[in-house]
C-alpha cells in the first residue's frame, strides 16, 4: 500500500449515491437497506445447527429457519456485499489499516471489552426497535415512517451526547 491516501468523498455526492443505492435496493429486492437482521438470521441458523428441535419450536427463531439456508436470504448477500465493497473502497483509497481505536487511557483489552459491550447494547436496541441505523433510520425515513425520523433524532442526540462525555472523561 502506498503511504498517501486519496481524499474522502464529497459528503453531498456520497449522500446522493447512498440515496440512489437505497432506491435501487427497494426496486431490486423489495426491501430497504439494513444489517441487524443478518446477525439475528445468523444466530437462528447457528441455533438450528446446534439444537434444531428447540429452534424450530421457538416463537422468535422458528419462523426464521423455516425458509431454508442463510444463503437464500437477501440480507446475507447485502451484508457480504457491503463488507467486500468497503474493503475494496478502503484499499483502493489507500486507507485500509488494522487498528483498535478508543479511549487512549484504556488498554487494548479494555477497549475491546468496551466495544463488545457497546455492540451488544446497540444490537439489542436494533432488535428492540425493529431496525438498525440503516434499516430503521435510512429505509424508514425514506418511506416517511415516523419511527425512522424519531430513531434518527434519538440516534444523533444520543451519539453526540455520549461522544462528548466519552471524549471529556476517557481521553
Amino acid at each position: 500500500m502506498s503511504g498517501t491516501s486519496k481524499p474522502l468523498w464529497n459528503p453531498y455526492a456520497a449522500g446522493v449515491l447512498l440515496g440512489l443505492g437505497l432506491l435501487l435496493t427497494f426496486i431490486l429486492t423489495g426491501h430497504g437497506l439494513g444489517a441487524s437482521g443478518f446477525s439475528t438470521a445468523l444466530t437462528a441458523a447457528t441455533s438450528h445447527i446446534l439444537a434444531p428441535a428447540a429452534t424450530e419450536a421457538n416463537a422468535y427463531f422458528g419462523p426464521m429457519v423455516e425458509n431454508g439456508s442463510l444463503l437464500d436470504l437477501w440480507i446475507t448477500w447485502q451484508v457480504f456485499g457491503v463488507a467486500i465493497g468497503a474493503l475494496i473502497g478502503a484499499m483502493s483509497a489507500g486507507r485500509f489499516r488494522w487498528s483498535i481505536d478508543g479511549p487512549t487511557r484504556l488498554s487494548i483489552a479494555r477497549r475491546l471489552v468496551l466495544a463488545g459491550v457497546g455492540g451488544a447494547i446497540a444490537g439489542f436496541g436494533a432488535r428492540l426497535s425493529l431496525g438498525c441505523t440503516s434499516g430503521l433510520g435510512l429505509s424508514g425515513a425514506a418511506t416517511l415512517a415516523s419511527a425512522g425520523f424519531l430513531f434518527l433524532i434519538g440516534f444523533f442526540v444520543t451519539g453526540a451526547t455520549l461522544g462528548l462525555l466519552m471524549r471529556r472523561y476517557w481521553q
